[in-house]
Parts: structure tokens; C-alpha cells; sequence
């Protein structure tokens, strides 16, 4: 039987010091790179060129239609999707390879061991993470709007044992740098859904975000990591709702 062709996918904007890390993790398991880049102002594509990807320069417009464009240009019998800060571990790709024999499945799980500022999440709701990135392309596209982009999959779907590596955030400027991004798409995700701002909604969801993250998925385990994550992610739904009052505002 012929190994089937995997191609991995990769989204990116100035990613030029880790992407060379991602891409590197995969290059003895698939059988080609295709990187879409959003018109980087660093050198990002050129890293990715001179490690053989097929580079391809489109607009960001949201992570839903980025993703299937990429998707779109993968000519593998399989697609696995990674972001440019994460690594597949030896013992998935071996996983993987055996994984993709299976001819009665469309697509798979992967397990994610997630990093922040350095130090493996243990908890903190981090620890069971896991999300669809290896598809049968033909088969699979994303679904969703700005933010929150899914696959969806026509089959039967499996869950792999090995996770992939996330280093997520190496300092807290670098979360930061991707907050403010985030937020602003994720307020104009629910402004065009005809999500309304409620001030009594945010006052009593934020005590829930924190106590959610700290306590009822055990981050207080994950020392002082565990209280900035959970910190952080209410203070990422506080302003996403900020900012989507800010477009109503706008809208008078």
C-alpha cells in the first residue's frame, strides 16, 4: 500500500521567529508545506520558502476563510493544520503515520499539551484541550466567522493519543500583542451576529470567567501561571464586551 501524502497548513503574520520551529516539526511526515501569509512585515515568507513551503500571500480576513483557503491549496490526500507555535512530538507523528492508513476515517483529534511563559499547564482547564487538525481534504472545511473557526468533517472522526506541543506565550507582552487583535475580532464577530452589549451580563460573568479557570478547572495547581492565565481570560472577555458596546456606540 502507498503512504498517503499529508500536506500541512499553515496561517501566519510575522511569525518569522518560530515558524521555522513548526515547520521543521513535520517536514520528515509530510509530503508538502503550504503556508498562507497575511503580508508579513517581517521575513516570514522567505523563511518559509527556503524551507521548501508553497507560499502564498492573501489578506487576513478572518481565520475562518484564511484557513480554508489554505486548505483549498493542499493537494495531500490528508491535511493537518498547525499554528506557528506548535510542534508535532515524535511520538505523534509516528501516531500519525499509522493513523492515516485508516480508510474508514475522515478525521482526527490531536491532543494539546499547552505551554505558558515557558512552563507546561498542567491545569487551568488547559490540560484536556484538543481540537481537529488532521482531515481527509475533500472532506473537511471551516465553519464559524472571524474568531472561533472550526473543522467540520464529513465522517467518522477519531481522537490520536499524542498531543501536540503549544509554547502559546513566552512572555506576557507577547499575549498582550495578540490580545488587543483578538478582542477587537471577537467584539466584531458578535456585533455582526446581532449580539447586543448588557452591562448586567458582563457584571456577573467575569466573577464566573475567573472562578471558572481558577478554581473550578484547578488553575490555583498551576502556581502563580495558573492565576495570570485565569486573570487574563477575564480581562479578555471584559474588553471584548467593551469593545463590542464601543460599536453599538458607534452604530447611534
Amino acid at each position: 500500500m502507498n503512504k498517503p501524502r499529508i500536506t500541512l497548513f499553515i496561517i501566519a503574520k510575522n511569525e518569522a521567529h518560530r515558524i521555522a520551529a513548526c515547520i521543521q516539526s513535520a517536514q520528515d511526515l509530510v509530503s508538502e508545506v503550504v503556508v498562507v501569509d497575511a503580508h508579513s512585515a517581517d521575513n516570514t515568507a522567505q523563511i518559509c520558502k527556503d524551507l521548501g513551503a508553497h507560499v502564498f500571500e492573501r489578506e487576513f480576513d478572518g481565520f475562518t476563510n484564511q484557513k480554508n483557503f489554505a486548505l483549498s491549496k493542499a493537494t495531500g490526500q490528508w491535511a493537518l493544520n498547525l499554528d506557528a507555535d506548535e510542534r508535532l512530538s515524535p511520538q505523534l507523528k509516528e501516531e500519525i503515520l499509522t493513523a492515516v492508513q485508516d480508510e474508514k476515517t475522515a478525521g482526527y483529534y490531536l491532543p494539546f499539551c499547552n505551554y505558558f511563559l515557558g512552563k507546561k499547564m498542567r491545569f487551568s482547564g488547559l490540560n484536556k484541550e484538543k481540537h481537529i487538525r488532521l482531515v481527509r481534504t475533500g472532506q473537511a472545511r471551516y465553519v464559524g466567522g472571524l474568531v472561533h473557526e472550526g473543522l467540520e468533517v464529513n465522517g467518522p472522526l477519531k481522537t490520536l493519543r499524542y498531543p501536540v506541543n503549544h509554547f502559546s506565550y513566552d512572555t506576557i507582552e507577547a499575549y498582550f500583542t495578540k490580545f488587543n487583535k483578538y478582542t477587537t475580532l471577537a467584539a466584531q464577530q458578535m456585533h455582526q451576529s446581532g449580539r447586543r452589549f448588557c452591562g448586567m451580563r458582563v457584571f456577573f460573568t467575569l466573577p464566573f470567567e475567573f472562578c471558572k479557570r481558577y478554581v473550578l478547572k484547578l488553575g490555583f495547581l498551576d502556581g502563580m501561571r495558573g492565576l495570570l492565565w485565569a486573570s487574563f481570560s477575564t480581562y479578555y472577555v471584559y474588553i471584548k464586551y467593551m469593545k463590542l458596546w464601543q460599536l453599538e456606540q458607534a452604530d447611534q
